[in-house]
């Protein structure tokens, strides 16, 4: 059985609907030719697949930033967070996560506290690796504001073929570190700012597993801007 569970995770709800409708799909095609039917059956599994939501463990250790998602690095900049969430009109550190259409797409909080605002915002479907997706694409912002006082923003961006972003939650929620809170079908990024002074533990084309991988480590004495 732990064998098996290495290789057939468990499948998040928002993905029932879409794998049904492939099988049926899959079905069809298997009465027009078997060539077709069996390219379905892969389209299916793929499905399956996409939507796959592993347990993940925390790092057992406060104070640390955690990836929201899985994907690659794909930019660490100053940026400023989007005006809707209500933080300070000041640039601070960002670090994307680029999800390919093959990594897991349930997104994690990064860090343990309340989450004071949450807004949507309508926009483009430019490619989610591009810098001004972070600003010209439809996108869904949480500020998460920890205990010490200070917030963290973390931002699901929707890409080329994403065309949906699922949030979960709503204001006034309280989350562990590592507890999911939304997804983006299919392909996306996603985009964490940290505090002021904090400087991320990662590199560029880094790869990333939600709930557990490091970005930053909030004990650390704060870098000068």
């Amino acid at each position: 059985m732990q064998m098996l569970g290495t290789f057939i995770k468990p499948m998040h709800r928002e993905g029932v609907k879409f794998v049904a409708a492939f099988a049926v799909i899959t079905l069809v095609l298997f009465l027009i030719w078997d060539v077709l039917g069996w390219i379905g059956v892969g389209l299916t599994v793929w499905c399956y697949y996409f939507f796959r939501d592993p347990e993940r463990v925390p790092p057992d250790r406060p104070g640390l930033v955690i990836s929201p998602a899985d994907g690659i690095v794909s930019l660490i900049e100053p940026a400023v967070p989007p005006a809707e969430l209500g933080m300070p009109d000041m640039a601070l550190t960002r670090v994307s996560i680029f999800m390919n259409v093959f990594n897991c797409h349930v997104n994690r909080a990064p860090v343990a506290g309340e989450v004071t605002a949450i807004a949507y915002r309508p926009g483009m479907f430019l490619n989610a690796s591009l810098d001004k997706a972070s600003t010209d694409n439809e996108r869904n912002g949480l500020r998460i504001e920890m205990e010490d006082g200070r917030s963290i923003a973390v931002v699901q961006i929707a890409g080329l073929v994403a065309r949906r972003i699922v949030c979960f939650i709503e204001p006034g929620t309280r989350l562990a570190a590592g507890e999911r809170f939304g997804l983006i079908r299919f392909g996306s990024r996603l985009d964490v700012y940290l505090p002021a002074g904090v400087a991320p533990q990662v590199r560029l084309g880094q790869t990333m597993v939600a709930g557990e991988t490091v970005i930053a480590d909030l004990t650390q004495p704060p870098v000068l801007q």
